[in-house]
């Protein structure tokens, strides 16, 4: 049954159709790096799974640049009634 008050992206089986889903777009994607043939720039561009661990890597950099940044341009909760 189908709650009409909870959006399609609380309900559990929609979170779990997408992890099944994102698991098998991550598993392809690395599954078609062994078979393709690299042409890199760089030395390091070439290497198993790169643009895997390169992403992860940099959304890690940017989550923590994010809350460092959080701690710098935070307002109190009375910032409205000054």
């Amino acid at each position: 049954m189908i709650n009409p008050g909870v959006h399609w992206l609380q309900r559990p089986e929609t979170i779990r159709k997408l992890w099944r889903w994102g698991i098998g777009v991550l598993a392809v994607t690395a599954m078609l790096d062994l078979f393709l043939t690299p042409h890199p720039y760089f030395m390091v561009d070439g290497t198993f799974g790169f643009y895997a661990w390169y992403g992860l890597l940099t959304c890690i950099a940017m989550i923590i640049v994010a809350k460092v940044l959080g701690i710098f341009l935070k307002q109190g909760d009375d910032y409205y009634d000054d």
